[in-house]
């Protein structure tokens, strides 16, 4: 059995699987014990603010870090929890070196090559996992400030895809994006009512 502190830990956690629109990303974090990072927990209790210069220190800090997408056409496919798993897969893949264990946020795990555990709030509990909770807000955050550059009638911006009032009024009066998941239901009636008005 190798010592705890032989062991390369990752974290992972994901973004993006309640909006309407968009990539779901997950992260894959490997942090450095000599270099340690304070500060880090579940990145929705961080202001934008702070999210971003955690995420610089975990990018220039960690041993190893991945992100790991699945576009809406996989999502619309596959189905949410599928695609979501999928993006876990592809973040430990964007790792620079394997690790030992990983740490899932949740109660569900990838197909993964390596051991691995889903923690339930691990988010909260486990600073690999926050970190990646962190890593994959910010990338999936700015991906939404690039669709909203491109259709700024939505407010991608400001709901990050959510089903707000504003961004479900925009879809009816405007349809869909490329970028929506066109599975989820929200979307599928706008494109429906759209097509009838």
């Amino acid at each position: 059995m190798l010592a705890e502190s032989c062991q390369l830990i990752c974290g992972i956690d994901e973004a993006g699987r309640g909006p309407l629109i968009g990539n779901v990303v997950a992260g894959a974090v490997v942090l450095d014990d000599k270099k340690p990072i304070f500060g880090l927990q579940d990145s929705k209790k961080l202001s934008a603010t702070r999210r971003n210069q955690l995420y610089e220190l975990i990018i220039q800090n960690s041993l190893a870090w991945g992100v790991g997408q699945a576009s809406p056409a996989e999502i619309d496919r596959l189905n949410i929890l599928q695609a979501t798993m999928l993006a876990m897969q592809r973040a430990v893949e964007a790792l620079r070196l394997k690790p030992t264990l990983v740490y899932v946020d949740g109660n569900r795990l990838p197909i993964l090559d390596v051991r691995a555990e889903a923690i339930v709030k691990g988010d909260e509990k486990v600073q690999e996992i926050s970190a990646a909770s962190i890593l994959a807000k910010v990338y999936r955050d700015s991906m939404c400030e690039e669709m909203h550059r491109q259709f700024p009638d939505y407010g991608f911006n400001a709901h990050k895809g959510y089903g707000t009032a504003i961004h479900l009024k925009a879809l009816q009066t405007f349809g869909a994006t490329p970028f929506h998941r066109k599975t989820f239901a929200p979307v599928t009636q706008a494109i429906v009512a759209f097509q009838k008005s």
